[in-house]
């Protein structure tokens, strides 16, 4: 390290002269020598050379008084505490006509601290983390401390592969005691891992085993997932995944003896070495339990995944201890405790399990508390609990607590703590702290797709308006062949037991979309009110009305199933004669709906069930027809980073009365979100004359996919790749539903829930694809319509 020289001297004592040398009896005694100045009575005390330190603090290090008898004791034991502070590199002490003078020379300030050639981190977050160990503006110029800097920098540097990294530190001068430091940086290459070695392994191939890794060699993808470069930490999080692997396959006993890291000398390839003793492979011989286990004894032992005979498995061991303490907990024993204690037949490679439970005692909630709600109203929070006050803790009630309070939508971060109550032994405080996001937002943006091409969107919505809960939205969405105009509000408690109740308002316009030759245009204004009756925690029951007034226009190029609609329900006789004009219908559907949501998250969910189904039946207007629509989606994790779901989609219409089902009611297939590879809504029959899709009242859906985590994004799933197969039909109302017209396809996408909105991407070759269908393999959906 290059610094400006700076002197580190022992105490220097003036020359006989005017005042006398009691800094060299001081020297003489710090150096163990016996020589030794006369004391003398203090008259004054004053300091010298002090340009930032206050004179108070220098007095206050001084073991003597004005009036009290200096000695040679004394004195040593003024410059070792003067020295002690950091703030000097000098100190001396003289005598003048009874006067002690302190004279100093402090050590210089640093007045700012500045990175060169740092491209891996941020320089900010090097200034901060320097600050924290004593390098920072204002602070005391230390070698010492600038010493530990540099090779703290070196440190981080090494954590992230750049094993090359060479780090100059220059300290310069500057005027009023100060220096500047900066730090200058040449990072060099980045180290790459060249080869993995494992040693010991006989049970599992090499190959199975690096898979397990997030370390890894080069590859094309490392490039963005830089698993090729080595981090202490990856290979410690890798070293468990080992042994918990090995241990999910029996290997009660098997162990990591050690790593070997070795770099080459130009610094640019590692070399991984890791060894382990497998062990035997264990069989559950059998299990029992022990302990306080209230008469429960069977019911506890139920719980446990180890069965005798089964190969052992580290994961059911530690799932069995959580379920026995889980259970325990909903009796209100919150600090059960439960180990599963192993006996080991090493002859017979077999190992028995007693499972020890210490409930300790059973604790009930004090008190309930919530922080940083500045705007959303207690009561409105307090409304989602389901763990309640005085009464037996139950952890499975205070998580659903907090996930139906992070479900509301008003908060960035929910987060609860159980901590034992003050004063007792058997109670505990659940603290529920929020952090609220702007739920007022106003929004005028955009959309594109291939079918809609541009879409514009404005919208104005208060999703917990004044903090009461309630939503309030008016919004525009318009496009090239829909336009949407609506205002809509939602109380979810309308009634104190959790009956919610929404209306809306709206005027819609749709014309066909650009693959059609046949015009029509549809006008739809109206509104409804629902009600929606909640039967358990993830189970909802909707009942509503509306009223709807639909107006058909027509013209000489229209498909003819819109014409004979005209003609059906046309007042004007031209119009019921050719098809070609307008046609109005009155509509006062009724709908009764439920709803199930057990998925761990309605954005990206992993786990879980998704369950709709919709009845819409008009018996009263005009149009005369009912519409009834089931949605099933299932979400399983496959392995720790893959997800398989599941999607199907039912849906029949039909007249009523002897009335043909509403062409404007029609179910269309094709596209993003039915079966990829075919032109959006193009799916079933064609007018025979335009060659139009027409949609039709039946539509059957089928998705599967397995999802993963874009390489390099970890736990983030908002960014994912997916391949899937898709399969799916319309059919006319009364056309029977074949399998054999289904069509398939299978591809490869993405999904990116970005910051301007949703993305979707997919590419799709269609199976089975007929003469005259519509085929489309790329396709992208960029933002939402509603």
């Amino acid at each position: 390290m290059n610094l400006q020289p700076e002197r580190f001297a022992q105490p220097r004592f003036a020359l006989p002269s005017r005042r006398s040398m009691i800094g060299a009896a001081v020297l003489a005694l710090c150096a163990g020598h016996a020589a030794a100045v006369a004391p003398f009575v203090v008259k004054d005390i004053r300091v010298e050379g002090i340009q930032r330190t206050e004179a108070g603090t220098v007095f206050s290090y001084l073991p003597v008084r004005v009036g009290e008898t200096f000695d040679d004791e004394k004195g040593t034991t003024a410059i070792k505490a003067l020295y002690a502070t950091g703030f000097f590199k000098d100190i001396r002490l003289e005598e003048e006509n009874g006067v002690l003078v302190v004279l100093v020379e402090e050590r210089p300030a640093i007045a700012s601290v500045d990175f060169t050639g740092t491209k891996e981190f941020e320089k900010d977050m090097l200034v901060k983390a320097l600050k924290d160990i004593g390098v920072g503006e204002t602070k005391i110029f230390d070698k010492a401390s600038v010493d530990r800097a540099e090779q703290e920098l070196k440190r981080q540097y090494l954590s992230h592969g750049l094993y090359g990294v060479k780090i100059t530190t220059t300290v310069t001068p500057i005027e009023r005691n100060r220096v500047n430091v900066m730090f200058n940086v040449d990072e060099g290459d980045v180290a790459k891992i060249k080869q993995i070695n494992i040693v010991g392994n006989k049970a599992f191939s090499d190959k199975e085993l690096r898979q397990l890794l997030q370390l890894n060699t080069s590859g094309w993808l490392t490039w963005y997932s830089k698993a090729d470069q080595y981090s202490k930490q990856k290979l410690t999080g890798d070293l468990e995944t080992i042994k918990s692997w090995y241990l999910n396959h029996g290997y009660l006993e098997v162990n990591v003896e050690s790593t070997q890291v070795s770099i080459t000398p130009d610094k640019k390839d590692i070399y991984l070495t890791i060894n382990i003793t497998e062990g035997e492979k264990y069989t559950v011989s059998g299990v029992k339990m022990d302990g306080e286990l209230f008469g429960r004894e069977e019911e506890l032992k139920n719980l446990i995944l180890l069965r005798p005979g089964q190969t052992y498995s580290g994961d059911l061991q530690e799932a069995s201890n959580k379920r026995i303490a889980d259970r325990l907990a909903s009796f209100g024993y919150a600090f059960a405790n439960v180990t599963a204690n192993p006996e080991i037949n090493r002859e017979k490679r077999e190992v028995a399990f007693t499972f020890f439970v210490d409930p300790g005692k059973r604790a009930y909630v004090r008190h309930m508390t919530i922080s940083g709600n500045t705007i959303t109203r207690d009561e409105v929070i307090r409304r989602e609990f389901r763990q309640f006050e005085s009464s037996w803790y139950d952890p499975n009630r205070v998580k659903l607590s907090r996930d139906r309070v992070d479900r509301m939508g008003y908060f960035k971060d929910v987060t609860v703590e159980t901590p034992e109550a003050q004063g007792t032994n058997d109670a505990v405080d659940v603290n529920i702290a929020v952090v609220e996001k702007p739920t007022g937002n106003f929004m005028v943006g955009g959309a594109f797709s291939q079918a809609e091409k541009f879409t514009f969107t404005a919208s104005v919505t208060q999703a917990n308006f004044a903090g009461s809960g309630n939503t309030v939205g008016v919004e525009l969405n318009t496009s090239r062949y829909n336009r949407t105009i609506s205002f809509a509000q939602t109380n979810p408690y309308f009634t104190d037991d959790g009956i919610s109740r929404a209306f809306q308002l709206y005027l819609r316009t749709s014309r066909p979309p650009a693959l059609n030759i046949g015009s029509y245009t549809v006008r739809q204004q109206g509104g409804n009110l629902t009600f929606g009756v909640p039967f358990s925690e993830i189970d909802t029951v909707y009942f509503g009305a509306g009223l709807e007034k639909t107006r058909l226009e027509t013209d000489e190029s229209s498909p003819t199933l819109y014409k004979q609609f005209v003609q059906q329900n046309a007042k004007d006789a031209n119009a019921k004669l050719t098809g070609v004009g307008e046609a109005t219908t009155n509509a006062i559907p009724l709908t009764v709906a439920w709803g199930r949501d057990s998925r761990d998250s309605a954005i990206t969910p992993t786990r879980g069930r998704y369950q709709r189904a919709n009845l819409e039946v008009d018996f009263i207007g005009d149009a005369k027809y009912y519409r009834i629509v089931y949605e099933h989606q299932w979400y399983r994790p496959v392995t720790r980073w893959m997800t398989l779901a599941l999607k199907g989609e039912l849906d029949y219409g039909a007249g009523l009365g002897g009335h043909a089902y509403p062409v404007f009611k029609n179910f269309y297939g094709g596209g993003i979100g039915s079966v990829r590879g075919y032109e959006s809504s193009s799916l079933g029959i064609v007018d025979p004359y335009t060659y139009d899709a027409l949609g039709g009242a039946k539509r059957v859906i089928g998705n599967a996919e397995l999802q993963f985590p874009f390489p390099g994004s970890g736990q983030d799933r908002s960014l994912r790749w997916f391949t899937f197969a898709d399969g799916g039909q319309i059919f006319q109302e009364h056309e029977p539903i074949r399998t054999s017209q289904f069509r398939y396809s299978a591809g490869i996408g993405l999904s990116w829930i970005s910051p301007v909105g949703p993305l979707k991407l997919s590419y799709a070759k269609p199976l089975n694809a007929k003469p005259g269908d519509r085929l489309e393999r790329f396709q992208f959906q960029m933002g939402t319509g509603f």
